[in-house]
């Protein structure tokens, strides 16, 4: 996510930061590569001119020219000017009335639509909710069987829609449902198209008047760039959209996007699709993602993915564990368990202050198929060999190997790496560093 707008972003730094006293030559040069960097990111060129207007402003001035740590003090700057350029602050889900609520997603056909529906489910159920799915398109019934698959899955009730019902009439009959059902929240899945047509807004314009819905949000594709941004303006004059859910976040390297819709059309993104699993939904953040493109990580959102996953009482189970000095091979394969809830380890790494550019500098590798080899190899251990692994001997190594389809020097790396781990949270835990908040990293 935005790694090649980071990737130039963090050239232009490093060159201010080389430089003990800044001109305003030299600020003007940076603004130059920052421009270029932007409109490369297929940042929308209106937004990026009035971005560098209000960058030479306040850089071109007393709060960096005078300043100790210039560079350090343009870094901040672009911080705080992207942050603001994305909207300052998180935008949360509006419920007026009584329930229960509407949310209308809109959007093309192929952007995910139907997906993020159940994703948004998901997320709202997590926040205590009682979520209702309907399927308002008639025109492709997989996309009924498909919100119906994943509504089961997610354990959320859903309306039967049938494909000779008018979309509208849907609606009404889905908040009877939804209503008999206990439910506060309808989500709906409207019809896309391969482009805007009269035919389609008018569709969602009548479906609008219908349900009244509290929350209209556009899902559009982030690859897409500029296109996302100019769907955003038609569906929006149509509709008033409310917000923006951008999917295929993960996949964005330049970001255009992200950067531009709120600047263009004066609505927030609210959310933000960063994975094809149901649970790889996020809400927009600006401030943590222009943290995000400046190379800073994403500290926050790791903790706070990591408070949904982990289970407390476990974690004080380990703790409890490791001051007895019995963490085990189990706990080992419990823990890489858990950090794999977070989703790839890439991702996680990602939100780690710095990655981005030790992925440029080191050309670093995430190994996925590692952490699926060390699960193999323990699983193919006795219960006993994992409580006590000083009894794995030469022909239990063997064994163990041949179980996992793996080799006795993997089995032995995997040893010596335990044995190491142990070792150390073990000296942590004397110290009082180990509170079993989290996973242990090994």
């Amino acid at each position: 996510m935005f790694g090649a707008l980071t990737e130039k972003l963090n050239k232009v730094f490093k060159k201010i930061k080389g430089r003990g006293v800044l001109t305003e030559e030299n600020i003007k040069d940076a603004l130059k590569e920052v421009r270029l960097a932007l409109l490369e990111a297929d940042v929308n060129y209106k937004v990026v001119k009035k971005f560098v207007e209000d960058m030479k402003k306040r850089a071109v001035g007393q709060e960096v020219l005078e300043s100790l740590t210039p560079g350090q003090q343009i870094i901040k700057i672009v911080n705080e000017e992207l942050t603001k350029l994305m909207g300052s602050t998180a935008q949360q889900l509006q419920f007026k009335g009584a329930p229960p609520y509407f949310l209308m997603l809109v959007g093309l056909q192929g952007s995910g639509k139907t997906t993020t529906a159940a994703k948004l489910a998901r997320y709202l159920k997590k926040k205590g909710r009682h979520p209702f799915l309907v399927s308002a398109d008639v025109y492709r019934p997989a996309a009924i069987d498909q919100l119906i698959k994943l509504a089961e899955q997610i354990e959320v009730p859903y309306y039967p829609s049938k494909p000779e019902e008018l979309p509208e009439d849907i609606c009404i009959n889905a908040r009877s449902a939804a209503m008999q059902g206990g439910a506060d929240i309808v989500i709906v899945d409207t019809a896309g198209r391969l482009h805007i047509d009269e035919k389609l807004m008018d569709e969602l314009v009548r479906i609008k008047e219908k349900i009244n819905p509290t929350e209209i949000l556009l899902v559009a594709d982030a690859m897409t760039g500029q296109d996302a941004v100019n769907i955003a303006k038609e569906f929006d004059e149509k509709l008033n959209i409310t917000g923006v859910i951008l999917t295929k976040m993960e996949g964005d390297a330049r970001g255009g996007a992200a950067l531009s819709i709120k600047a263009v059309t004066g609505k927030p993104i609210k959310f933000i699709g960063t994975g094809e699993k149901i649970d790889a939904l996020e809400v927009f953040y600006p401030d943590r993602i222009a943290s995000k493109i400046l190379g800073m990580g994403d500290i926050l959102t790791l903790i706070e993915k990591a408070q949904e996953e982990f289970d407390q009482k476990e974690a004080l189970r380990l703790q409890k564990k490791i001051k007895k000095r019995e963490f085990d091979l189990e706990d080992f394969l419990h823990q890489l368990r858990q950090i794999k809830k977070l989703g790839s380890l890439e991702q996680i790494l990602s939100l780690l202050p710095g990655f981005d550019q030790m992925k440029q500098f080191k050309k670093l590798q995430v190994n996925e198929k590692e952490l699926i080899k060390i699960e193999a190899i323990i699983n193919s251990m006795t219960k006993e060999e994992r409580r006590n692994y000083k009894i794995i001997n030469a022909s239990r190594k063997r064994r163990i190997a041949k179980g996992s389809g793996t080799t006795v020097q993997d089995v032995n790396r995997l040893l010596k790496n335990f044995a190491q781990t142990k070792k150390l949270i073990e000296r942590l835990s004397k110290k009082g560093s180990i509170n079993g908040i989290g996973p242990i990293f090994g």
